[in-house]
Parts: C-alpha cells; structure tokens; sequence
C-alpha cells in the first residue's frame, strides 16, 4: 500500500473509532493488567491506546506492521503518550520475540490480506503462551472461512466467538 493508501486508511480508521471506541473491542479478547499483548498489523495505532490502557504500567505492547509508515505512526502515539512499554516491530510475519512471552495475539482486521497466513499463525502460536489467547477480527471473511483457516493446521481452536471478535486458544 502507498503511503497516501495508507494515510487516508488511518484517517478513516480515526473516524470509525469515534463512533465505535477500540475498547469495547478489546474487552472480548480478555486482556488484564500486567499482559504482554502482540497487535500483530498494527496499522496506525488504532488500538495503541486503548490496548495500553488494559495492560496498564506492567504490561507490554509489542505492535508489529509490514509499513514503515504504520511502525512511525505508533512510535509518535507512544511518545506523546509516554508509553514506555510500547516496542514496534517491522515485518510481515516474523515477531524475533521469545517463545510463549505473550499472553494475547490481536489479528484486527488484516487476516485476510497477510501473505502467508499459515506462516503467521504458527508464528503466533510460538509466542503465545499455553493459555494464550489469539484474538481475530476480519469483516472481509465469513465465519466458516475464518474459523477453517485459523483451525486447519491445528494451532488453534475455537474458544468463543464474541459479539466482535473470535477468540482462540493455543493447542499444545
């Protein structure tokens, strides 16, 4: 995407927000204070804030994007907000972070157009913990698609689907 796509994307993005705040997403994947979280095609941030919120001083965020664009964006919100416990990761699919160090993988709104989606699932399924959680939310696929992809290579089953997001756990 071009870094005017991208722009105009982020803009749009602002506006959804406004009418329909990111926390009331992120309250279906279950994230507490102290949680290590992967939002993991970052975009422009759109979650940052509200993610930094839930896990609060303790918690950690790592955001990760294929745009350099998206990557800059997120660094300019965590400085203005003095988040400290905000690292970015530039790539498509590899994390470089330890196994089983994170306690939710968010997956908004990106699925469907990752290159290599059966690569990024077992890249999640390596830096989840045991009871990690994946948590998925993709408008532009149905619910069998979804929930075949996600399922097939048996990294993940279904936990409960929200009215939002579908929420996987890790298979061992």
């Amino acid at each position: 995407m071009s870094d005017l796509g991208f722009r105009a994307m982020a803009l749009t993005f602002k506006v959804r927000d406004f009418f329909s705040p990111r926390i009331d997403i992120l309250k279906e994947a279950g994230i507490k204070e102290g949680h290590h979280v992967l939002d993991f095609g970052c975009g422009s941030g759109s979650y940052l804030l509200a993610v930094a919120e839930l896990v609060g001083k303790s918690g950690k965020i790592n955001a990760l994007d294929v745009q350099s664009l998206a990557i800059e964006m997120v660094k300019k919100i965590a400085a203005k907000n003095k988040l400290t416990n905000v690292e970015t990761i530039l790539s498509d699919r590899e994390t470089g972070l330890a196994d089983e160090s994170i306690d939710v993988a968010l997956l908004y709104d990106v699925f469907h157009d990752l290159a290599d989606p059966e690569g990024v699932l077992k890249e999640l399924h390596r830096v989840l913990k045991v009871d990690g959680i994946l948590s998925l939310s993709d408008h532009h696929m149905k619910h069998d698609e979804i929930l075949s992809k996600v399922t097939n290579e048996n990294f993940f089953r279904l936990l409960k689907k929200g009215e939002k997001t579908y929420s996987f756990a890790r298979v061992k």
